[in-house]
């Protein structure tokens, strides 16, 4: 341990921390404590203890302001020298161990905002809310819901934050989200062979009418117009609250070949045999957003796997579940970044319509449902969509089937012919490549639904935004660098854009 050499001068300022150290030495040593139950002799240091902590930050808060050295004068980047000089400017800060308050001095001129050297050399955020709080409240607020963030909060930490002042905190603390992920890691390919795989979908969520996306609010509105207030809907009719966010995976995975067989047999319920370990996704980033359009999100995607393979010396593979949009996107992104990327349609995706094909044919629940769907999975594994689609169209005019169940069976049909040319499974599996969409559902159901349809969320557009940043930046392990690099970014923005001559903050450990 760093040894220190104290000076009596520098005591003056930890006068008040000493004395409380003292309070909680004699508070142990003697009175009720010491036939009291450990539980509660935890509860007095955690309270006390915080005391000491602030009351410690308080002292060395006015140790740096005694020994900041004065200036003539200031001249800040708008290039007007600041001539005033005020020696007792104070600011209140709400630290993890309570509210403190900050000494220093503040360099003025009649129109022009005044600087604070210390400020700077301590990197104080523009509000009150103290870096420390915030990286505690971007946790919590990733986590749950804001009222259990703050509650949170009150009870960890000697600081505090209301639930208001913690939504709109959210939105700063997630504001280098972009420039983040950008930066990070360029030039640097990623050092493994395995196969660069990639997956998009999208999730809705619950938004308030003025943060929906501009169609869906015109048809909230009608809807309101023509009386359709109660939650009771006509069938087939849209709800009108929710806008689509897009999810992004990116991730790297050892190739797991595997025969149509293989895969049948760990799709059958019944089956005895114990499933094989399968490759774990390494280096996993994924994230959603509600504000950027599908387009933009793919373009994303694209960008961090040409980050991590830059030379295109890895296979890369994509998993979708067929929506034609997307598709068109995920080409053009393809084309653009001139890389051989092999488009997997999602075999689970597919199997649904067989499924729902199955049941024009025979009775739910038959065993010639299931007899006929596990065929046909096989065939559809082998590579043989096309002739798959037309053999039940074919049985379907043979046996005579109408109405819903021909209807289903040709939306079955139809699709399988559709995307065939991204059904090739016996190839996919052959080359050890995923077929089915498993981490980006997941990824849904975590970044998204998990968190923002806790019951009674209505959701604002920035807010919504700022935690998906924030639990894509905690479920792909990101977190703890991210604010590394989010504090040096706020020292750019809130004092070296104010003042060239503050010293520059490249790293914070």
């Amino acid at each position: 341990m760093e040894a220190y050499d104290i000076r009596q001068a520098e005591w003056d300022e930890f006068s008040a921390a000493r004395e409380q150290f003292a309070k909680m030495i004699g508070g142990l040593s003697r009175g009720k404590l010491l036939k009291a139950e450990h539980g509660e002799v935890e509860q007095w240091l955690f309270s006390e203890g915080f005391e000491l902590l602030r009351l410690s930050l308080q002292g060395h808060l006015d140790l740096r302001a005694r020994q900041e050295q004065p200036r003539a004068a200031l001249t800040g980047a708008d290039g007007v020298t600041r001539t005033h000089r005020r020696t007792s400017c104070t600011r209140p800060l709400e630290s993890l161990f309570g509210e403190v308050t900050v000494p220093r001095m503040g360099y003025s001129y009649p129109g022009a905002p005044s600087l604070f050297p210390l400020d700077a050399e301590l990197n104080l955020p523009p509000g009150k809310y103290s870096h420390g709080l915030q990286r505690v409240l971007s946790d919590e607020a990733a986590k749950g819901s804001f009222e259990e963030a703050t509650e949170t909060l009150r009870k960890m930490t000697g600081g505090a934050v209301p639930k208001r002042q913690a939504e709109e905190l959210a939105p700063a603390i997630a504001a280098d989200f972009d420039a983040f992920y950008a930066t990070r890691n360029l030039g640097q390919p990623e050092e493994t062979n395995g196969i660069l795989q990639m997956s998009t979908d999208g999730k809705g969520v619950v938004m308030r009418e003025e943060a929906l996306r501009e169609c869906t609010r015109l048809a909230a509105e009608r809807a309101r117009a023509e009386g359709k207030r109660g939650a009771r809907l006509t069938p087939g009719e849209k709800p009108n609250r929710k806008r689509m966010s897009t999810v992004a995976a990116v991730y790297s995975v050892a190739p797991n070949v595997r025969t149509p067989e293989d895969i049948l047999d760990v799709l059958r319920a019944d089956s005895d045999q114990p499933r094989p370990a399968r490759p774990r996704p390494e280096n996993k980033r994924a994230w959603a957003s509600l504000k950027k359009d599908p387009d933009e999100v793919i373009a994303e995607m694209f960008a961090e796997a040409e980050r991590r393979d830059p030379a295109h010396l890895r296979p890369w593979a994509l998993v979708v579940d067929g929506a034609e949009h997307q598709l068109r996107l995920i080409k053009a992104e393809a084309q653009r970044h001139s890389v051989e990327l092999t488009i997997v349609a999602d075999f689970i995706h597919g199997l649904e319509y067989v499924w729902k094909a199955a049941h024009g044919f025979f009775p739910v629940g038959s065993d010639e449902a299931e007899d006929w769907v596990a065929k046909t999975a096989l065939e559809l594994l082998r590579g043989n969509a096309g002739p798959i689609a037309g053999g039940m169209r074919r049985k379907a005019t043979l046996h005579k089937i109408k109405g819903s169940k021909r209807k289903a069976i040709n939306k079955c049909a139809g699709y399988l012919l559709k995307h065939k040319d991204h059904m090739r499974y016996d190839e996919y599996l052959a080359a050890g490549l995923p077929i089915a969409s498993g981490v980006i559902e997941g990824a849904c159901r975590y970044l998204v639904k998990d968190r923002m349809e806790i019951t009674g969320a209505r959701w604002g557009l920035d807010d919504a935004e700022a935690v998906l940043k924030l639990r894509a930046l905690r479920s792909s392990g990101d977190l703890e660098e991210y604010w590394r690099f989010h504090q040096v970014e706020e020292h750019k923005r809130h004092h070296r854009s104010r003042c060239y001559c503050y010293p520059r903050l490249e790293a914070v450990s």
